[in-house]
């Protein structure tokens, strides 16, 4: 049996794509997945499985959505172990780390791409692109940075959701890692 942390991206964000969490802790658990657990209303979902295909999974969960739902939402699934490399290898000071964002991508962005993609810069937004994560800090606050997952889906053909330090901090604690 594994632990996974499943990411959602897009629920519940200005009355839009509502998914009750009792909801989806009792439609994941019927499905199979084990130890079901959300955090916060934003799509965060801790699980154990046997499976172990996270592809599978992010298809599972995003296809129950769907038709449970009635709506497409992007899912990513990681291992404890792989959110906690990810938070470690922020490349920020600690105190630019506790104001980051973890932009978390479903896969590793092909070279080209990234190098195109990094020539865009503002000056109040930092950020790297390491493996599967961009580490993003806003020092005017994410609401005010002129980067958005939209930017950095389409410009290095991928699927991202962000989560800030805390979320990770939390995320970490509740996986048991």
């Amino acid at each position: 049996m594994r632990n996974y942390i499943a990411l959602l991206r897009g629920i519940n964000v200005g009355g839009h794509r509502k998914v009750s969490m009792q909801e989806l802790r009792t439609l994941l658990s019927k499905s199979g997945l084990e130890n079901v657990q959300t955090y916060i209303q934003s799509g965060n979902i801790l699980f154990q499985s046997h499976i172990d295909d996270k592809t599978a999974l992010e298809n599972k969960i995003q296809n129950l959505i769907l038709t449970h739902f009635g709506f497409e939402v992007p899912v990513l699934v990681l291992l404890g172990s792989e959110l906690e490399i990810i938070f470690n290898n922020c490349p920020f000071s600690d105190d630019k780390k506790e104001s980051s964002y973890f932009v978390i991508l479903s896969n590793i962005p092909n070279e080209n791409l990234i190098k195109t993609t990094s020539e865009k810069t503002y000056p109040d937004d930092v950020y790297k692109i390491l493996n599967n994560c961009i580490y993003l800090f806003c020092s005017k606050g994410y609401g005010k940075s002129k980067f958005n997952l939209s930017y950095f889906e389409k410009n290095l053909d991928v699927n991202a959701t962000a989560r800030n330090y805390k979320t990770m901090v939390k995320l970490l604690s509740l996986s048991n890692i």
